[in-house]
């Protein structure tokens, strides 16, 4: 019912940028929060960035000062700058968001983006 669209990824050099963008569309009444994980093989999936709708943001710390979230409430999005990037930011990065999917009903959703790949290589 809520689905999510992620763009963005691809293969970049060492200290290069990529932009994330994810949009969320559906029954969509509000969004409480939008986030940005990864997994990279072998690895258990981990939080990099999140961002409430009161634009309360939280990161982990290894992206701190390299990546930025932001986000757009009025079109439900939520995008991810990275900056600086390093080899071991090589991942499968998925799109987050969760919220209400009614105002009169209270029906609450949580859910994921289909993900997409950073490789990040000399």
């Amino acid at each position: 019912q809520v689905h999510l669209v992620e763009s963005g990824g691809g293969l970049v050099q060492p200290g290069g940028s990529l932009r994330l963008s994810c949009v969320a569309a559906g029954s969509i009444s509000s969004i409480n929060v939008m986030g940005w994980y990864r997994q990279a093989p072998g690895k258990q999936r981990e939080l990099v960035a999140s961002i409430t709708s009161g634009g309360s943001t939280n990161y982990e710390d290894s992206v701190k000062g390299r990546f930025t979230i932001s986000g757009d409430n009025a079109r439900n999005s939520v995008y991810l700058q990275m900056n600086g990037l390093k080899p071991e930011d090589t991942a499968v990065y998925y799109c987050n968001a969760a919220g209400r999917s009614s105002r009169w009903s209270g029906k609450t959703f949580d859910a994921w983006g289909q993900g997409t790949q950073v490789t990040v290589s000399s």
